[in-house]
């Protein structure tokens, strides 16, 4: 494909550099800017037939707001996640698809297409098309800025949060770095997997010439209710998982554990949160040989009520402290006692982790499959990395999985409106 990929639609013959500096000096709004962009009015609005077609507004999220959507929304069914690399040299570039890339998430969280399928029967369709007819599913588009975005190509460094720092090797970590890092992240989330998938692969599309994607990750089954109105789900373990996550309607715990605020050195992420993605690979074939005992043993839960092995009911409160015969009911290296707050400091994380399955190892013959672990925190330094050291060093449920990706991102705070996009007012 050659660089007539990003001038798809209406007005993709004007000048490059000036449409440039139009956008990037907010003389105009995402849809004139993308338009007299080259990009064209097909991502930044939907054509007078889709218009017509467009969903009711249902099964719908907000895109703009304070906070990106896709944190503390209640979690979806499905995840699309994928990691992006920057090849541009020129910032501005940078910027262009960013602003591109929050005009598309405007129309796909609408149900709507980045623009027009029937073009012309001599140029390819402006948007790939899967999501036709498809409703908005609740689409979730979150975006993130890793370490590496802020070396010397663009400038960037001196605003780089404290925050934002590498994770450390951590105890058994066996990571692949073809499956981790990456200068940007996109998550999208969705309750049907063609939504999701269109979108990652749609912004895939809008960032060539300026980013490729490093790797990705698709995601069933989510792992952790972050909503008092959403049951429990259960991991490919068997085993309930995140009860006692942080739930929407927690705000006082969001704003204390999620939401960046007034203590970041960077006020640009003010309103945002940090996200951590670890792919975490069970070993699916020697935990199904295992005990029932020994499988409740190591997560400290009762694998049929999701209750902890102090109590009967799943909410009911852990007692760390119970002892039975002079032994702890929940064991030294339960999985519940090393991960709880109370084991931390009182640090929590909000998780929206997914199961995932990527067929069979090669190698072994054995599935590859386990959780996409996702946490979103107010500073990773403080909260994911001293809780994973401690997991990572005495869990009992080591012996059964391994982790083989990892990454970290600065999600800023949520677009405005149109014309605005993400870490806009990092780049000012």
């Amino acid at each position: 494909m050659n660089d007539d990929a990003h001038d798809a639609g209406p007005g993709r013959d004007g000048p490059r550099n000036p449409s440039r500096r139009r956008f990037l000096g907010g003389a105009a709004g995402a849809a004139g800017a993308l338009a007299a962009g080259g990009v064209g009015f097909g991502v930044a609005r939907a054509t007078e037939s889709e218009a017509a077609a467009a969903p009711a507004a249902t099964h719908r999220v907000p895109f703009y707001g304070r906070h990106q959507a896709g944190i503390a929304t209640p979690a979806q069914d499905r995840l699309a996640f994928a990691a992006f690399d920057i090849t541009a040299v020129d910032v501005q570039d940078v910027q262009v698809m960013l602003g591109t890339w929050a005009a598309a998430a405007s129309q796909l969280t609408k149900g709507l297409q980045v623009g027009a399928v029937e073009v012309s029967p001599d140029r390819p369709p402006i948007d790939t098309g899967e999501a036709l007819g498809l409703s908005p599913a609740n689409l979730t588009i979150t975006v993130g800025f890793g370490p590496s975005l802020f070396d010397d190509r663009f400038g960037l460094a001196a605003k780089r949060p404290a925050a934002l720092a590498p994770i450390p090797a951590l105890p058994g970590d066996t990571l692949d770095p073809q499956r981790s890092g990456g200068d940007l992240c996109v998550q999208a989330c969705a309750d049907d997997p063609q939504v999701a998938f269109h979108a990652i692969r749609n912004f895939a599309r809008l960032a060539r010439g300026t980013a490729v994607m490093r790797w990705s990750q698709l995601g069933f089954g989510r792992t952790s209710s972050t909503s008092r109105s959403q049951d429990t789900p259960r991991n490919l373990m068997g085993f309930k998982d995140g009860t006692n996550n942080i739930k929407d309607e927690d705000t006082d715990e969001l704003d204390r554990f999620v939401w960046v605020g007034r203590e970041t050195d960077q006020p640009w992420m003010r309103g945002g949160s940090y996200v951590v993605a670890r792919r975490i690979r069970m070993l699916i074939e020697s935990w199904d040989t295992d005990f029932l005992s020994d499988q409740e043993k190591v997560f400290g839960r009762y694998k049929d009520s999701g209750a902890p092995l102090t109590g009967k009911h799943e909410f009911d409160t852990v007692r760390l402290a119970a002892a039975r015969a002079g032994k702890p009911v929940i064991d030294a290296n339960a999985h519940i006692r090393l991960a709880a707050p109370e084991s931390n400091g009182g640090k929590k994380l909000l998780r929206r982790g997914y199961s995932y399955t990527d067929g069979i190892d090669p190698d072994t013959g054995l599935l590859d499959a386990g959780l996409f672990f996702i946490a979103f925190q107010q500073d990773p330094r403080t909260q994911f990395v001293p809780i994973q050291r401690r997991l990572g060093g005495s869990d009992l449920l080591n012996e059964y999985i391994r982790h083989t990706g990892s990454g970290v991102w600065a999600c800023p705070p949520g677009v405005s409106a149109a014309g605005d996009w993400w870490g806009k007012s990092l780049f000012g």
